[in-house]
């Protein structure tokens, strides 16, 4: 059965959160606003907050860089899931997965499908695992990011969450890398 077990010790990560929108910033910006205060409200650490226009160059960059950034464990993106031509988010980020994560985009649509119907297809929210670091690429509303946390990241991200979570097994993101298999 799923859930926490108090006999394990909670274990903080290190989180980035970037929005994605030519209209938004700090002061308005409720997605990045309602992740930041789910991270806190968990204990993890915020490790850095920005802002990018819905430029694939810009984005790739960005998380790539936090990809490199000691102390940052995950980054959360905001914004530019859609079907606009300026949604561009996962033709920015999917080239740098090293691995998919099929299964949190399934079941986003399904926390989400209970929410928002059949709208849940207009987004395109994307998981996956570069340099060690996991990457999730949320919609843009307020909305899909309570979903996302509330639904599964907040449990992933609990080293006490059972039968398994994401936290247990970040030692090993690299370790193709270290052993020079997969190249």
């Amino acid at each position: 059965m799923a859930g926490i077990d108090e006999q394990r010790p909670f274990i903080p990560v290190g989180i980035a959160v970037l929005t994605v929108s030519d209209t938004r910033t700090l002061k308005n910006d409720k997605s990045g606003d309602t992740l930041v205060a789910r991270i806190a409200e968990a204990g993890h650490k915020l490790m850095d907050r920005a802002i990018v226009r819905d430029d694939k160059a810009a984005i790739a960059a960005q998380v790539n860089a936090w990809t490199e950034t000691h102390g940052i464990d995950v980054v959360i993106t905001t914004g530019g899931t859609g079907l606009t031509g300026r949604d561009v988010t996962p033709e920015a980020l999917e080239p740098l997965f090293e691995k998919r994560m099929d299964g949190f985009s399934a079941v986003f649509h399904l926390l989400s499908y209970d929410k928002i119907g059949t709208s849940t297809i207009q987004s395109r929210a994307t998981a996956g695992v570069a340099k060690a670091t996991f990457i999730f690429v949320l919609p843009g509303s307020p909305g899909a990011c309570k979903d996302a946390w509330d639904g599964i990241l907040k449990a992933q991200l609990d080293y006490r969450h059972m039968p398994c979570n994401f936290v247990e097994i970040m030692p090993r993101l690299d370790e193709h890398m270290k052993r020079g298999v997969g190249k």
